[in-house]
């Protein structure tokens, strides 16, 4: 196959839709000599930040001069971003033939996109002789494809409603499904939780005999993007800084200094150094990112009412009271539920749909919209909302897109071509 056919292969996979569970990955596992041995890794799993966290410790492993993989997804605009080595995505080529590795070793297993996925990473990481790995859960953690791994360090971010079709309606059933990742006897750090999802995580890292730090209370951070401390337990690393944006993100690079610091312990040679300069150079986009030469337009993938909390957070430490709100929901949440939080500083709602898989109909948001006394309008394209939004908003009004991953990589897509450039 080449890497046109290997990506047809793997999305055609997606009939077999979400599986949870790990029957497929043990059988395949045992068919892929490969990965007949231990890969050295880090797992992470967690409802928001487990993508900013996993990125951050990955930088400071590379910049310990480490050889680092890292499993994230979905990807924002090439499937290549998925699984990559010292920060570079895997080659199309490499892709094509890890493809076709999995392809004939899942003869007469219905193995489905995500696990093909996860064991073409684990295959890479193997073939290019990683030092570790950083491994990114998709969906829950207990039954989640990458619960195959054998970690030597557990981080688990904070944790909220969301996929509850697959993990259940309360913090606790969701919290028990992402604990799912925590092994006997290897440690785990566990980001800011609400009280009811915190007692799950500890209670089965107790069962599990796991030593547990936990954010505020063996770790935490102070002052500001530009000069930030970090205490884990009785070590203080001072004169930090983060270059992703919001306050959330600070929360998510001292859990990562504290992981960080955690494989310090075992003899993994991460040095303050490393952290320090990986605070600098951390790149994550889609993420509280602005475009444009006077910030016209800012993308945030935040997908759920904890992520979109954050992205209102951060409206209010920019300054920003009127926004322009071009937005499409994934799956079957609720707009209600999801955009609530960003009700107040909407100027206007451009409803859009979502360019991939199931999404929320425009109508459902519209309808919602409505009730809250919203200018809103429809679109039948993403791109069609956005240049509607880029004419109508004034210069202190920024057009913000959020709601889906998907709609912000295809937005993001539109812009950066330029295909948007006689409103942007």
């Amino acid at each position: 196959m080449d890497f046109s056919a290997s990506i047809d292969y793997l999305y055609g996979l997606q009939r077999f839709g979400i599986k949870l569970g790990l029957e497929n990955m043990r059988a395949l596992k045992a068919r892929l000599p490969i990965l007949q041995e231990p890969l050295p890794c880090i797992h992470v799993a967690g409802t928001n930040g487990k993508g900013s966290v996993s990125v951050l410790l990955a930088e400071m492993l590379k910049h310990s001069g480490m050889r680092v993989g890292l499993y994230t997804s979905p990807h924002l605009h090439s499937f290549t971003e998925r699984i990559r080595i010292d920060g570079v995505p895997v080659a199309r080529n490499e892709i094509a033939a890890l493809a076709e590795t999995v392809r004939r070793a899942a003869e007469e297993i219905p193995v489905t996109f995500f696990e093909a996925t996860t064991l073409m990473a684990l295959m890479a990481f193997k073939a290019s002789q990683v030092d570790i790995a950083v491994i990114e859960t998709g969906l829950g953690g207990r039954l989640d494809a990458t619960n195959i791994v054998e970690p030597q360090l557990c981080l688990i971010t904070p944790v909220s409603l969301d996929h509850s079709e697959h993990l259940g309606d309360s913090l606790a059933e969701i919290a028990a499904e992402k604990a799912g990742i925590i092994k006997s006897g290897v440690p785990v750090v566990v980001g800011k939780q609400d009280l009811e999802a915190a007692a799950v995580l500890l209670s089965v890292a107790a069962e599990h005999d796991a030593t547990v730090s936990l954010a505020d209370r063996d770790f935490s951070w102070q002052g500001n993007h530009d000069n930030l401390a970090v205490d884990v337990g009785d070590s203080h690393l001072d004169g930090l800084s983060c270059a992703l944006a919001g306050e959330h993100q600070l929360d998510n690079f001292a859990q990562a200094v504290a992981g960080a610091l955690q494989l310090r312990k075992q003899g993994v040679a991460i040095t303050t150094l490393a952290i320090r300069n990986a605070g600098k150079t951390v790149v994550w986009p889609g993420r509280l990112e602005w475009l444009g030469s006077s910030r016209q337009v800012l993308l945030d993938v935040s997908h759920n009412q904890a992520g979109i909390i954050c992205l209102a957070n951060y409206l209010v430490e920019q300054k920003v009271t009127r926004i322009h709100l071009v937005t499409g929901l994934s799956g079957e949440r609720d707009p209600a539920e999801v955009l609530m939080p960003l009700v107040k500083y909407a100027a206007a709602i451009y409803a859009v749909p979502v360019p991939y898989g199931q999404s929320v109909p425009t109508s459902q948001v519209v309808a919602w919209a409505r009730t809250q006394a919203l200018p809103t309008s429809e679109y039948v394209t993403a791109a069609d909302g956005l240049a509607a939004a880029l004419k109508e908003a004034k210069p202190d009004e920024p057009v913000v897109v959020c709601g889906s991953l998907y709609l912000v990589a295809e937005l993001r897509q539109e812009l950066l071509d330029g295909d948007l450039s006689n409103e942007f």
